[in-house]
């Protein structure tokens, strides 16, 4: 089982290598995650994209199995050095919609506020991960007073969703700072933080922490995962303290190849999810970000996998099936079709069926 591996002993410096993130291919060899021989190749992805495995994760990782799916979510690959024409590094088109440092305002309704670029972790697939990593360009106080200060003055922003980087990442006291000042705005209603570290850095949940983020606004905790082992008991722990917290949580997960494209994988994932109070929220098809071919499958396969769950998983389990359409344009849902033709529906069996039913002579 999944906790079992946690238990498989380490080349090298074997357990006490894992004690530290890991940050470079280096540290991932000296823990017996990677092979000697991948050393020289690695190195030249971390040259380019950040790397950062934390102590937890190297745990879970079975250096034995080449398909790990947590190892291919944080290791680094080699195959992050083949770039495709169409990858970009700016995939979702964030930058065109940034009137100023810190504010994505894409939607009518809602922006992104990105205090931080860093992360506890950098996951192999981000779309973000040309701006994100150690040193990455964090607002100082005066760049922050400008982006709250854009908020206050756009009657039409409700909603403000804290991400970067991982929001979870900064302070206490600069949170708390951050989720006050917003909580004094009259029309901002819902505050959405998203965030790996619950599971990737459970420790981080702290009771100050959760102190920082009580406010009178409606607060979320999005929850970024992919796989059902990722949720190790202080994982669980670290979920259920933010919970009983009074504030919800919602789960969004990325379509990944060999970590996550199979019907019984998430099902385990998302059923995992809800037995934690996380409701599943978007399943997203992979972006174009740059050396992520390897991770991304077809739209279509993921309309399968979707049309696999449906009616043999519970309707809390399924989130909606999205593509963030490159170029800045958003997120549409691409779920499957179920009206078969005009006048006709297709049941989850594969059934059609027509609607309005036909009257009875």
């Amino acid at each position: 089982m999944a906790l079992e591996r946690a238990a498989i002993p380490r080349r090298g410096r074997g357990l006490e290598g894992a004690r530290a993130t890991l940050r470079s291919p280096s540290a991932l060899l000296d823990a017996g995650v990677i092979e000697a021989d991948r050393l020289p190749a690695l190195e030249r992805v971390a040259a380019e994209f950040a790397v950062a495995v934390t102590p937890g994760l190297a745990e879970l990782i079975d250096p034995a199995d080449p398909a790990d799916p947590i190892a291919r979510q944080f290791v680094p690959d080699e195959r992050e050095l083949e770039i495709s024409a169409e990858e970009q590094a700016d995939p979702i088109g964030d930058e065109a919609f940034s009137p100023l440092k810190g504010i994505v305002h894409r939607y009518p309704d809602r922006v992104l506020l990105k205090p931080a670029h860093v992360c506890p972790v950098y996951c192999r697939f981000c779309f973000r991960r040309e701006v994100v990593g150690p040193g990455g360009d964090a607002l100082d106080a005066a760049e922050l007073d400008a982006a709250i200060g854009y908020i206050r003055d756009h009657a039409e922003i409700w909603e403000v969703i804290l991400t970067g980087g991982d929001p979870l990442m900064l302070a206490p006291r600069r949170l708390a700072a951050i989720v006050e000042a917003l909580s004094a705005i009259e029309h901002v209603a819902v505050i959405r933080l998203h965030s790996r570290v619950p599971v990737v850095d459970p420790a981080r949940i702290t009771a100050e922490l959760l102190a920082a983020l009580d406010t009178e606004k409606a607060l979320y905790v999005v929850l970024h995962s992919n796989h059902a082992r990722e949720m190790t008991p202080a994982a669980a722990a670290a979920c259920r303290s933010i919970v009983r917290a009074g504030i919800p949580m919602l789960g969004q997960t990325v379509l990944l190849k060999g970590v996550n494209d199979d019907a019984a994988v998430l099902t385990e994932l998302f059923r995992m999810l809800v037995a934690h109070r996380i409701k599943p929220y978007y399943l997203h098809h992979a972006d174009l970000a740059r050396g992520t071919g390897h991770f991304r499958t077809s739209i279509e396969a993921g309309q399968a996998l979707m049309r696999a769950l449906r009616g043999r998983v519970s309707g809390l389990c399924q989130p909606t099936y999205v593509l963030d359409i490159p170029g800045g344009h958003g997120k549409v849902p691409i779920g499957p079709d179920y009206l078969a033709e005009a006048g006709m529906v297709e049941d989850y069996r594969g059934g059609t069926h027509a609607y309005p039913p036909k009257a009875e002579t």
